[in-house]
């Protein structure tokens, strides 16, 4: 077998070029295109796996929105995420393969069917761009916050990665023919490096503290109790969240026919499709609202083994068999449940009211109820804006929670319960100095929570209270003085690094020269 016929020269032949001949020069000279093509969707993909992964943390939105379209309840994100991860793994590959072609100076030709799937793949993340764009607009800001989490460490792998790529560039360099070609190549790679290098000038990330200036850590709030462990909106699902040592248990609050506040989520058109077995129960009923329901009627349903049939969290297998047991045979709880719950623990209740149309008096039999309870009335934490005014007059020991800083700002009030990314993290810091509390929701992954935590959020609601629980530092803090000394001396290094490469590559060029050199005198002699 031949030198041209090696073992990885065929593999990497076969799986970038599927040939066996050397191309045309036709085909030489589309090839650099190509190549160039491979390396911008391979960093397309790249960027939105990440954009993937930082969002994780709503994908409930996601797999929400799918339920609403489709009425059937399946895991739509992963979808999404499998797609996307087998999608960056072939576009990685592929490029890794080309790098080899180069190494072992086989001209390169990429396949008519690797063209294809490239561009079905840059037509993927463009339609999903445009969806995140057009109906899921909040997540941007998610990407943007998470920037302030990796930046230092994308920073470091980058320098890293333009490090190993420096020996491609300056073969490149050396091997083009056209001066033109080569001053080319020579300024977009320095252009490159002074971005790179410079950057962390424009990294603000809120972990970038020093140990003593840490805030105390958020207090968490069960949202709808622990879903993860147990059914959503379920007193198992409480009992769970209890355990989790958290500060408050979150819910929505609805009322049935006789005005009997129960626990429940959806509304509208989804009301009690996705976490019971209403459809089976009362098929013919309109389901638009609870009051369409008696409180009989209610207790009635199953709302438990939705949990264990759709496993939204992929949580069920860690569950024993006696609690699969129990959550499969959970009922909707009533307010004055969680009340009483709430009240043997010592743990606040924040809620939303979602009753539907028709229901006026919605506020003042929820206030009715809960003051029937005999709970401390300081342990309600009031969300509503609804009829605001006389809550305080009808109960005024119940902490009045705010949804947006304009009302709070107006009220003069000092509790904020605000989605994750409706704030930036110097805002947060800025209320915490002005003794606001800042609740921020859903916050479910590590990363997210650290990030807020290093911000100052007085508490998070959270569906993982039984993970973050036991989470005792930030995922990662460092101090500024320290960084900057990081990445000064990284820069440096990778600078050392590309110098002796560059070196090498003109000594190694220099010796090749000779070779020939010596090579050619004979012939001539001849």
């Amino acid at each position: 077998m031949s030198p041209k016929d090696g073992g990885c020269r065929v593999c990497c032949r076969g799986l970038y070029s599927c040939y066996w001949s050397p191309p045309t020069d036709r085909k030489r000279r589309c090839a650099g295109c190509w190549f160039s093509v491979v390396i911008l969707v391979c960093l397309l993909t790249l960027c939105w796996m990440y954009i993937c992964m930082v969002t994780f943390n709503d994908k409930d939105d996601v797999n929400w929105k799918g339920f609403a379209v489709m009425k059937r309840w399946l895991n739509w994100f992963m979808v999404v995420i499998v797609v996307s991860a087998v999608l960056a793994s072939y576009c990685v590959l592929l490029l890794l393969f080309a790098l080899f072609q180069v190494a072992l100076r086989e001209p390169l030709h990429l396949h008519w069917l690797h063209k294809i799937l490239l561009l079905l793949g840059v037509i993927l993340i463009t339609l999903g761009i445009l969806g995140i764009s057009l109906h899921w607009r909040m997540e941007w800001p998610t990407v943007l916050l998470s920037l302030q989490a990796t930046a230092p460490f994308l920073h470091m792998g980058g320098v890293g990665a333009l490090t190993l790529l420096s020996w491609f560039v300056f073969h490149s360099i050396q091997r083009a023919h056209r001066r033109g070609s080569k001053i080319l190549v020579v300024v977009l790679f320095f252009f490159a490096c002074t971005a790179l290098y410079l950057c962390p000038l424009l990294i603000h990330s809120p972990c970038l503290i020093d140990p003593e200036d840490l805030p105390p850590k958020p207090a968490l709030i069960g949202h709808r109790g622990a879903p993860m462990l147990a059914p959503e909106n379920t007193m198992m699902s409480f009992r769970r969240s209890a355990a989790c040592n958290v500060t408050a248990f979150e819910t929505d609050v609805q009322l049935s026919k006789e005005g009997i506040p129960f626990l429940m989520h959806d509304d509208a058109a989804g009301f009690l499709l996705r976490t019971t077995d209403v459809k089976e129960k009362f098929p013919d009923r309109d389901l638009r609202y609870g009051a369409n329901l008696t409180w009989e009627e209610l207790q009635s349903l199953n709302a438990g083994k939705w949990f264990l049939n759709t496993d939204p969290f992929l949580s069920v297998s860690q569950l024993s068999a006696q609690e699969k047991e129990e959550a499969g045979n959970q009922t909707i709880p009533s307010l004055l449940q969680l009340l009483d719950l709430a009240k043997e623990h010592n743990i606040s209740v924040i809620f939303d009211l979602k009753n539907g149309d028709g229901l006026a008096n919605d506020t003042e039999d929820t206030v009715k109820a809960i003051l029937g309870s005999g709970i401390a009335q300081d342990l309600i934490l009031w969300l509503p804006s609804t009829r605001r005014e006389f809550v305080k007059k009808a109960a005024p020991g119940f902490v009045q929670v705010y949804g947006s800083m304009p009302d709070m700002d107006k009220n003069g009030g000092d509790q904020l319960n605000v989605k994750y990314s409706a704030l930036s993290t110097t805002k947060i810091r800025e209320l915490r100095q002005r003794n606001v509390s800042v609740n921020l929701w859903v916050v479910n992954e590590r990363w997210l929570f650290s990030l807020l935590w290093c911000s100052g959020a007085a508490s998070v609601t959270t569906n993982s209270c039984h993970l973050l629980r036991d989470t005792s530092r930030p995922d990662w803090t460092l101090g500024p003085t320290t960084y900057r000394i990081v990445w000064i001396t990284l820069d440096l290094l990778s600078l050392l690094i590309m110098f002796g490469v560059f070196i090498l590559q003109m000594r190694r060029e220099e010796n090749l020269v000779g070779l020939e050199s010596e090579r050619t005198v004979p012939l001539l002699a001849l």
